[in-house]
C-alpha cells in the first residue's frame, strides 16, 4: 500500500511538472513536434497516475471518504482533436465504402452463377464471408487507429472474461493521432491482410513486441519496410486482420500480444478470480517502465536491486514468466551486461529465461548467441544407433541450389548422428531432362560442402525390378492402363471422377502395357495409373500416373526401355530396396506421404519412416530449376554459377563460404515451419566467417579521381610493409607505396575544405591548404601539408588513398542486385514482368599494387567499400582484376 501511495505522489508530481513545461513551451513558441512529445509524455504520466489510483481504490470501500478523494484525483480523458475526429470519420467512411464494394462484388458473382445455372459450389448466390481472425474475439480492438490520447496498459477488468486490450500507450505512439493520409501506402497494402502483420524498419526491430508474440504463441508475419512507410515518430506498426485497425509502437504492440495471449500463460501477471490481478498488472507495467530507463549510468544500481528482488523469486511478477521479465531481459541484453555481474540470483533468472524456446530464439536471432546442433535434436521415429540409413535423391536436371543443400545436410547430419550412412541416389527417371554433366556438377557441389555419401546409385539401377512390380500391380488389379488424352485425365481428376478405363480387364491392361513397352503407336497414347481413390480429397491419391512412355535414349540404359516410372512410384520402391530407414522429405511432398505409404503397403515392401522439413524460400529468389534454366537459355545470366543464382555454384562464386553456408543451414535445424527469408541473415553468418581472415586493400573508383600534392611528403616514392589485417598481425604483410602525390576518390575530395585536417588511413594526418575547383564546383586538384604529429583520433574524416605511381593496377568492381523485383513469384507470374532489368553494375577502379597477389576465390575487404571475392586475378597489366561484391548482411552492394 505504501508503495502504491508513493507511486501516486510521484506520478502527480511528474504530471504537474510536465504540464508546466508544456505551458512554458507554448509561450516560448516551441515547434509542434517538441510540444507534441511533451503532451504524449504528460498523457503517459497521467495514465500511470490513473493506474496507481485505481490500484489503491481497489483496496478501499467505495463508500469511504478516502475512496472518493482518490477518485476525484483520476485525470479526465483528453478530448479528441479536430484532426483525430477527421481521421476517425475518414476511416469510417473508407470502411463503409470498402464494405459496399465487397457486397456489390458478391452480388455480381451470385448473379453470374445464377445465369450460368451452375449447380456446383455451396457458396452460389451468397456473399463471401471472411474467415475469422486467429485472435480471440476479446483481443480484437475496434477498427480504428490508436492515438496519443489512448490509454496505456490499464489493469484488466475484474471479471471472468479474458482481459480485453485497451488502446496503445502514448509513450510509444506519436504525439497526435495519425491521419489516414499519414500511412496511406501501408493501409492500402495491408488493410485486408488475413493475419497479423508487424511492420518495422530493418535497423530497429521492435524486440519487445517480437518476444511478446513468441511468448504468446501468436503467429505474426514480420515485414521490414522503409522508415517513411511508417507513421512519423513510430518504430513499429501492427496491422490487425481484415482491416480491423492498427497499433503503433513497440511497447504498445507487446502489451497487446500479452493481453491477447491465453489467460493461462499469465503474461500480464497471475490470475485472481478468473481475471488478471490489477496490482500484478501494474507491477508488470512498472518493470516495463524501469527497463526503458536502463542506461550505462543506472545498470549497476538496477542489477543490485534486481538481484535482491529475485532472492526468493524465480520471475519478476507472480509465478510465471511475464512481459516484465521480457522487457527487463531485453534491456539488459541490449546493454551487453554479463549476467554474472548481477549476482547469483540474476544469473539464475537469466539462465532460466534463456532455457525457454522464446528467449533462446531471441538471443540467437538478435544477440548473436550461437546456434548449435541442439536445434537439430528431433526424435527420428524408430532410429537405432548404427542402423540409420538416409538418402539424398536429386534429379540430375540442373545444379544444386540452396534448397537442395538443406536436404543434403540434414540427411548427412542424421546419418552421422546415429552412426549410420547417407546414400546419394540420382533420380534419373526422366530422360527428357537429365544430363550426365549435371550429375558431375552435383557430385562436385556435395564435395565442396564436405558431404561424402556412403554409396552413389541411380534409380535406373532398379528399372528391371520396378518394371516387374508394376506388371504385378496390373495382374493384381492395383493399376490400369489409361489410353485417354492427358487433358481428359486431368479434367476427370479435378472432378473427382473415375477414368472410363479404370475397370477394364486385366488381359486388356496387360496387352496395352506390352504396347507401351514396344512404344507402338497405340502404346504411345497410354500411361499406367495406380488404382487408389479417384474421389479422394487428396489429389495425390486420385489414381496417379506411375508409368509413361519416353522415346529419348536414357543416359545409362540407352534404348533398353521405352517406358519409365514416375518419381512417385520409384521413390518408395527404391527406398525400401536400398534399405533406407528414414526418408527426410521437403514438406512440399506432404500431400504425397499417403501415396508413398500406399505403395509400400500394397507392394508389400519394407516400411520406411517419413519425416518432413520446411523448404527454404528466399525473397526475390527463384528456386525452380525450370525457371533458372529459362534464364540461362535467354542469355540473361552467365550460367548456373551466375552470382545472382541461388545455386551452390552461384553463391560460392559470390563469396559465400562453405562454413558460413553450413552454419546457416544447421542453425535452422529440421524445422517444419515454412520460411520466406531475407538474404541478410545468411550473409551475416558468412561475414562472421570472413571478417577475421579477409585481407584489407585499397581501391578507388576511377571516375573523378582527384590528385593531391602533399608538402612534406617523400620526394621519391617508396614502399614499406604493412599488415594485411589490422586486428590480426599473424595473417601476414603486404607492400604499400607512399608518395608526395596521392589520389583521392571524387566524393571524398568534394567534401574537403581549406585548413581542414583529415587522416589518410594507414599513414597519418594532412592539413588541406588549397582546393582547386572546376567551374561546376568539383575539385580538380588539392594541395595539403603532411602533419604526422597530428592525432588521428581528433579528425572526423578518415580517407582511403593511393600513391600515384605506375604500380597501380586496374580493377573492375562488380555489384549485383536481386534478379527479381517481386518478393515471391507465383506460378502464373510472367517472368518478363517480375525480372529486374538492371541487376548487374560494373565500376572501373584503380587498386594498390599489393592486389596483384590476390588469388582467384580469395575474399578480401576493400576498405570503406566492403568485402569482395576475386573472380579473375591479376595476370598481366592489360587485363584488369575482377572483384565481386560479397554482401555482409547490411549491404547488398558496395558503398
Amino acid at each position: 500500500v505504501d508503495c502504491v501511495r508513493a507511486m501516486v505522489e510521484a506520478a502527480e508530481l511528474a504530471a504537474t511538472e510536465i504540464a508546466d513545461k508544456i505551458t512554458a513551451l507554448k509561450k516560448d513558441g516551441a515547434d509542434k513536434d517538441t510540444i507534441g512529445s511533451h503532451v504524449a509524455e504528460l498523457l503517459h504520466r497521467k495514465e500511470i497516475l490513473k493506474q496507481a489510483l485505481e490500484a489503491e481504490m481497489a483496496k478501499l470501500s467505495p463508500d469511504s471518504e478516502e475512496y472518493a478523494a482518490l477518485k476525484a484525483k483520476i485525470p479526465a480523458a483528453p478530448k479528441p482533436s479536430k484532426k483525430d475526429k477527421k481521421a476517425t470519420t475518414d476511416d469510417a467512411q473508407k470502411e463503409a465504402n470498402k464494405k459496399a464494394a465487397e457486397e456489390a462484388k458478391a452480388a455480381a458473382r451470385a448473379k453470374k452463377k445464377e445465369e450460368k445455372g451452375s449447380s456446383k459450389g455451396d457458396g452460389a448466390g451468397k456473399a463471401t464471408t471472411p474467415k475469422p481472425s486467429a485472435l480471440p474475439s476479446a483481443a480484437v480492438p475496434p477498427a480504428a487507429d490508436t492515438s496519443a490520447s489512448s490509454k496505456s496498459a490499464p489493469s484488466p477488468p475484474a471479471s471472468s472474461a479474458p482481459a480485453k486490450p485497451e488502446k496503445s500507450t502514448p509513450k510509444a505512439s506519436p504525439p497526435a493521432a495519425p491521419t489516414a493520409a499519414a500511412t496511406t501506402g501501408i493501409v492500402k497494402k495491408s488493410a485486408m491482410n488475413k493475419g497479423l502483420e508487424l511492420l518495422f524498419v530493418k535497423e530497429a526491430p521492435p524486440l519487445l513486441a517480437i518476444l511478446a508474440a513468441r511468448l504468446a504463441k501468436q503467429e505474426v508475419t514480420p515485414k521490414r519496410v522503409e522508415a517513411q512507410q511508417l507513421v512519423a515518430g513510430s518504430n513499429a506498426m501492427l496491422m490487425l486482420p481484415l482491416g480491423r485497425g492498427r497499433l503503433l509502437g513497440n511497447t504498445v504492440i507487446a502489451r497487446f500480444f500479452a493481453r491477447a495471449a491465453p489467460v493461462a500463460l499469465s503474461l500480464y501477471g497471475p490470475i485472481v478470480g478468473g481475471a488478471v490481478d490489477p496490482l500484478a498488472a501494474s507491477q508488470v507495467d512498472s518493470w516495463i517502465e524501469q527497463a526503458a530507463l536502463i542506461g550505462s549510468n543506472t545498470v549497476d544500481v538496477l542489477l543490485g536491486f534486481l538481484n535482491q528482488h529475485l532472492r526468493m523469486r524465480s520471475v519478476l511478477v507472480g509465478h510465471a514468466i511475464s512481459l516484465a521479465d521480457a522487457a527487463m531481459w531485453l534491456a539488459l541484453r541490449s546493454s551487453k551486461v554479463s549476467p554474472s555481474t548481477g549476482g547469483p540470483h540474476v544469473s539464475r533468472w537469466w539462465r532460466f529465461l534463456e532455457a525457454t524456446p522464446a528467449f533462446l530464439s531471441m538471443a540467437q536471432d538478435y544477440f548473436g548467441v550461437a546456434k548449435d546442433a541442439g536445434s537439430m535434436e528431433i526424435p527420428l521415429p524408430g532410429a537405432e544407433m548404427g542402423k540409420v540409413v538416409t538418402r539424398f535423391p536429386p534429379e540430375p536436371s540442373g545444379h544444386l541450389h540452396i534448397g537442395h543443400v538443406k536436404a543434403a545436410m540434414l540427411n548427412a547430419y542424421f546419418a552421422q548422428k546415429y552412426e549410420g550412412k547417407m546414400l546419394l541416389r540420382f533420380d534419373d527417371t526422366n530422360p527428357s531432362k537429365e544430363k550426365e554433366e549435371y550429375e558431375e556438377a552435383i557430385k562436385r557441389d556435395l564435395q565442396r560442402l564436405s558431404i561424402t555419401p556412403a554409396k552413389v546409385s541411380w534409380t535406373s539401377d532398379w528399372f528391371k525390378e520396378i518394371l516387374r512390380l508394376a506388371t504385378g500391380m496390373l495382374k493384381d488389379g492395383l493399376a490400369f492402363i489409361d489410353p485417354s488424352p492427358q487433358e481428359e485425365q486431368q479434367k476427370l481428376r479435378l472432378e473427382k471422377k473415375s477414368s472410363p478405363f479404370r475397370d477394364q480387364s486385366v488381359d486388356e491392361n496387360l496387352r496395352l502395357w506390352k504396347e507401351m513397352q514396344l512404344a507402338s503407336e497405340e502404346g504411345l497414347k497410354c500411361c499406367m495409373r495406380a488404382k487408389i481413390d479417384p474421389q479422394s480429397n487428396n489429389g495425390a491419391l486420385r489414381d496417379p500416373t506411375i508409368y509413361r512412355c519416353n522415346l529419348i535414349p536414357h543416359a545409362k540404359t540407352k534404348d533398353t526401355y521405352k517406358v519409365y516410372p514416375t518419381y512417385d512410384l520409384a521413390c518408395p520402391i527404391v527406398d525400401s530396396l536400398e534399405q533406407v530407414t528414414h526418408a527426410l522429405r521437403d514438406r512440399q511432398y506432404s500431400d504425397r506421404d499417403a501415396q508413398y505409404e500406399w505403395f509400400i503397403s500394397n507392394l508389400k515392401l519394407r516400411p520406411v519412416h517419413l519425416w518432413g522439413f520446411s523448404r527454404i524460400n528466399f525473397v526475390k529468389t527463384l528456386l525452380s530449376k525450370r525457371k533458372l534454366q529459362w534464364l540461362i537459355e535467354q542469355g540473361m545470366v552467365d550460367g548456373w554459377d551466375d552470382p545472382r543464382f541461388p545455386t551452390v555454384a552461384g553463391i560460392l562464386r559470390r563469396g559465400m563460404t562453405v562454413l558460413g553456408l553450413k552454419t546457416f543451414i544447421l542453425s535452422m535445424g529440421a524445422s517444419k515451419n515454412t520460411n520466406l527469408m531475407e538474404w541478410d541473415k545468411i550473409w551475416s553468418f558468412n561475414k562472421s566467417e570472413i571478417d577475421p581472415v579477409a585481407h584489407r586493400y585499397t581501391a578507388l573508383l576511377t571516375d573523378g579521381l582527384v590528385p593531391v600534392s602533399i608538402t612534406g611528403g617523400p620526394v621519391i616514392p617508396y614502399i614499406s610493409s604493412a599488415f594485411v589485417h589490422p586486428k590480426d598481425e599473424s595473417i601476414g604483410k603486404k607492400i604499400k607505396w607512399y608518395s608526395s602525390n596521392v589520389l583521392l576518390q571524387a566524393d571524398d575530395a568534394a567534401g574537403l575544405r581549406e585548413a581542414e585536417e583529415v587522416t589518410l588511413m594507414s599513414w597519418g594526418n594532412v592539413i588541406v591548404q588549397r582546393v582547386i575547383r572546376a567551374d561546376n564546383g568539383r575539385p580538380t586538384r588539392i594541395e595539403a601539408d603532411l602533419n604526422l604529429a597530428g592525432s588521428v583520433k581528433s579528425t572526423k574524416k578518415k580517407l582511403t588513398w593511393l600513391a600515384d605511381t605506375d604500380e597501380l593496377v586496374d580493377v573492375v568492381l562488380h555489384d549485383y542486385d536481386f534478379l527479381l523485383c517481386k518478393d515471391k513469384v507465383e506460378e502464373d507470374d510472367h517472368m518478363e514482368k517480375v525480372l529486374n532489368k538492371e541487376s548487374h553494375f560494373v565500376d572501373a577502379a584503380r587498386g594498390e599494387a599489393a592486389l596483384r597477389q590476390v588469388q582467384k576465390g580469395q575474399i578480401v575487404q576493400i576498405e570503406r567499400r566492403g568485402y569482395y571475392i576475386c573472380d579473375r586475378p591479376f595476370i598481366r597489366s592489360s587485363d584488369p582484376i575482377h572483384m565481386l561484391f560479397v554482401p555482409d548482411g547490411k549491404n547488398l552492394m558496395g558503398v
